[in-house]
């Protein structure tokens, strides 16, 4: 059984950062997608950025671009979010999501096996 866990949200003041990670277990994978979506009340999740479990071909939304990093931490078997100049419609619940199949594209939720709980992240102007 795989199990996604993720930590490190929280409350920010606009323009701050923080740094999300999600720590993978139960299954050791060999292959596939890390990403992160997020989603508010009332709207769909939302890819926010994507990478392969080797580490190649980040991938980010165009709202999160060049703000946000995504990154693999090998001896964590974890992917990481980094999440700088942060702002008020960055607040949302933050989900990492596991895809062990190869994916051509990282943006779609329902392609997706494994996810975590969500680790909320509200940035106040």
């Amino acid at each position: 059984q795989v199990q996604l866990i993720e930590s490190g949200g929280g409350l920010v003041q606009a323009g701050g950062s923080l740094r999300l990670s999600c720590e993978a277990s139960g299954h050791p994978f060999s292959g596939g997608v890390m990403a992160w979506f997020r989603q508010t009340p009332g709207k769909e999740r939302e890819f926010a950025a994507g990478i392969r479990w080797s580490g190649s071909n980040p991938s980010y939304a165009d709202s999160v671009k060049g703000r946000f990093t995504i990154s693999r931490d090998n001896a964590k078997n974890a992917v990481n979010l980094q999440m700088n100049s942060l702002t008020p419609e960055d607040t949302a619940t933050y989900y990492c999501a596991a895809a062990t199949g190869y994916l051509w594209y990282f943006s779609s939720p329902d392609k997706y096996n494994y996810w975590g709980q969500g680790t909320q992240v509200t940035v106040s102007s």
